[in-house]
């Protein structure tokens, strides 16, 4: 009664989300006993630090590599820079994961788990604490951004492929224009469109791949959070 289990489930609902709509309220956890906009405040930070520096990874290793396949079409590179790209999409994130993590064991003498060494957990924020995080950062950033690499190559590869066939690029390299200012001015601008609208549906990619990657690599982010409310059948918060 005090929480509402007792009725059916679309009054349950109908008052979940006219406090959600009229005052924000999400609710209480049941795992964590706080308010839900609580927990979901004290992760988004990290979580938006760890999914920001995974897209920007998977972009600028996407773009360069997609321009260089386009031009070396059917070049070694080329097949090495598709064959790397599938791997990286064929590859598990929690199999990569625990791979880096006993690669990073075998090279420092520890895994490098979580966001921040025991000593700066609880420390306060200062240049170390900063660089510490960044040291963090390596794995998951590696480990969420290869998911998303391979299908931005072809991308990139196929919209350029596409430019660079089209009369106004044939007409320009007749009359002289230089190679790299006629690839750059327009045929990869002219890619790059398609590839900006990408990024609406990979930041989605990357936030639910993320919640393997948080629980193998023990992030404090929004994926172990989710993990915890399916776990504990915390409604509200898995919801």
């Amino acid at each position: 009664e005090e929480y509402g289990l007792n009725e059916p489930f679309y009054i349950q609902y109908w008052k979940w989300i006219r406090k959600l709509i009229t005052k924000g309220d999400f609710g209480i956890s049941y795992y964590w006993n706080v308010k839900i906009s609580t927990v979901i405040q004290s992760r988004m930070a990290m979580t938006l630090v760890i999914s920001i520096s995974s897209m920007m990874f998977t972009y600028f290793l996407a773009i360069p590599i997609g321009i260089y396949s386009a031009v070396k079409q059917y070049s070694l590179g080329d097949y090495l820079a598709t064959i790397v790209g599938f791997i990286g999409m064929a590859t598990p994130n929690f199999l990569l994961g625990i791979i880096l993590l006993y690669a990073s064991y075998k090279v420092t003498g520890s895994p490098i788990m979580g966001l921040f060494s025991l000593e700066y957990v609880n420390a306060p924020w200062n240049w170390a604490k900063v660089v510490d995080l960044l040291k963090h950062l390596i794995i998951p950033t590696i480990v969420i951004g290869t998911a998303g690499t391979c299908g931005l190559i072809r991308v990139m590869r196929g919209q350029l492929l596409d430019e660079i066939k089209k009369q106004y690029v044939i007409t320009a390299r007749a009359k002289g224009v230089g190679a790299k200012k006629l690839l750059f001015k327009y045929p990869v601008r002219a890619a790059l469109n398609p590839i900006v609208s990408t990024i609406g549906w990979s930041l989605t990619g990357i936030f639910s791949g993320s919640t393997i990657t948080a629980i193998v690599l023990n992030l404090q982010t929004q994926g172990t959070v989710l993990y915890k409310a399916l776990l504990g059948q915390d409604m509200y918060l898995a919801g």
